[in-house]
């Protein structure tokens, strides 16, 4: 054999490609191919193929690459994964569904926790999703006014005592333990705590303002209760999240957007949120309900219980309301979840909360919904919009005090490759208020820092999910 020959075999061996003049191809540990590519920060919106490697993307190309596995996405929608910056089901069993709706970052910013150091050490060992928390107002009250509550809103005293002085400062130290252990905001339900004066909100919201942390509040009162709200959050310098407007605002939902939108024009740092659906969910031992006995018969029936699923009477209220548990309300009109849903202004959250196989639709399909129903079905909000939405504005929420999210809610290269793919012509949610554990449709593959959590439309085995912290 000649010297030419041994050359010309040589150099079609991978290892000698770069030897004889020519660049290795690139290789990924994961490539998805002829996917629609969109970006809502940088208005990218084309067929593209993305490469991962490690957690992160390496590439997003015209050309083809080629990768350890390839994911054929011809027909459907690569999009930045969907963060939810509301969602109470902070364990495996909620995460299960929500990731099949296409979440791969869930945040419990509305209650929150009395303890972050904790709250992170129970997830230490890998989660399906990323995840993260807020230092909680609520549970902080609850802990330094001793009330008897053990789920996640005030049964007694935390709701409806008044706070002393020693109490208010104890809760402030509280907060402030919790930003220094790495809290993602500070959450609040001035709802939940009808014994709390805005004053005292006032001057937690300086806590959070200080730490460099948002305020997620469920807020009271309506559209009076909406401006002093405002007021207190502008007093204290503190970003503002109004957390499911369309839940708090109800009737008065074209008037709680046009004030919030008034207060972003004169330069205020407010947002918003809205989920997809009519019926809310809470715990049926809240102070939203101390005034029940003085409710008209016919109010009753709007209140699902969910263990059961049955509809409540003035009778078996009573009981519910004596044995603990959750209710869903079902109070609201189409008409005023689609103001919201269809508003620019509002952040797509999940509000959601899943155990024991029972809770609302909206922790298996609120994304879903949005996607099928309002975008392609009654084309009422365009697609770029929605996964602005539900990525790119929820990451800016939290960036400026949590610098990792600077790397999610984007398609770019660098970025974590949290990634959601779905098809748009059939994407659409399933889970009903009677079994909320049915998963959407439409979305076959989910990745989380670059591995496949969902793979064809089923969970795989892999926990990549990291706690989302601010530095501590």
């Amino acid at each position: 054999m000649t010297r030419t020959t041994l050359s010309l075999i040589a150099c079609t061996t991978a290892l000698a490609v770069a030897a004889c003049g020519r660049a290795p191809t690139p290789t990924y540990n994961l490539v998805i191919a002829k996917g629609r590519v969109i970006d809502p920060e940088s208005h990218l919106d084309a067929v593209r193929d993305v490469g991962v490697r490690g957690g992160t993307i390496a590439a997003i190309s015209e050309q083809p690459l080629t990768g350890t596995r390839v994911i054929d996405a011809t027909g459907h929608v690569v999009a930045p994964g969907f963060i939810d910056l509301h969602e109470h089901g902070q364990q495996d069993e909620s995460y299960r569904m929500m990731v099949r709706d296409g979440v791969t970052s869930a945040f419990e910013l509305e209650v929150g926790t009395a303890d972050v150091a904790a709250w992170y050490a129970a997830r230490d060992g890998g989660q399906i999703v990323n995840h993260g928390v807020s230092i909680g107002h609520i549970p902080v009250r609850m802990r330094v006014l001793g009330d008897p509550g053990t789920g996640l809103t005030p049964a007694g005293i935390g709701g409806s005592g008044t706070a002393s002085e020693a109490q208010m400062a104890e809760m402030e130290v509280l907060l402030r333990k919790g930003l220094a252990e790495g809290a993602v905001a500070v959450g609040f339900g001035s709802a939940y705590t009808p014994g709390a004066p805005m004053s005292e909100i006032e001057r937690m919201f300086r806590v959070a303002a200080q730490g460099g942390a948002s305020a997620h509040i469920h807020m009271r009162g309506g559209v009076p209760g909406l401006h002093e709200t405002i007021a207190a959050a502008t007093a204290a310098g503190a970003a503002l999240q109004i957390v499911h407007v369309n839940s708090v605002a109800g009737n008065d939902i074209d008037a709680f957007l046009t004030a919030i939108q008034a207060a972003r024009d004169a330069g205020q740092d407010v947002t918003t949120e809205a989920y997809p659906y009519g019926a809310g969910m809470t715990e049926i031992t809240s102070a939203l309900f101390d005034d029940w006995a003085s409710w008209p018969d016919d109010r009753f029936g709007q209140h699902q219980l969910v263990s059961t699923g049955e509809r409540l009477t003035r009778a078996t209220f009573a009981q519910a309301r004596k044995a603990g548990g959750t209710i869903i309300i079902h109070n609201r009109s189409e008409a005023q979840t689609r103001a919201a849903i269809v508003s620019p202004l509002a952040m797509i959250a999940s509000d959601g909360f899943i155990e024991n196989g029972r809770g609302h639709p909206r922790t298996s399909g609120t994304y879903a919904r949005v996607l099928g129903q309002y975008v392609r079905e009654e084309q009422a909000v365009p697609l770029v919009d929605a996964l602005r939405r539900m990525t790119l504005a929820p990451a800016q929420r939290l960036e400026a005090r949590v610098p990792a999210m600077a790397q999610k809610g984007r398609v770019r290269v660098g970025a974590d490759a949290d990634l959601t793919i779905f098809d748009p012509a059939t994407v659409i949610d399933r889970a009903t208020y009677e079994d909320a554990t049915i998963p959407s449709v439409g979305i076959p593959f989910v990745i989380v820092n670059g591995q496949v959590v969902v793979d064809a439309g089923q969970v795989t085995p892999a926990r990549p999910g990291r706690g989302v912290r601010a530095p501590h």
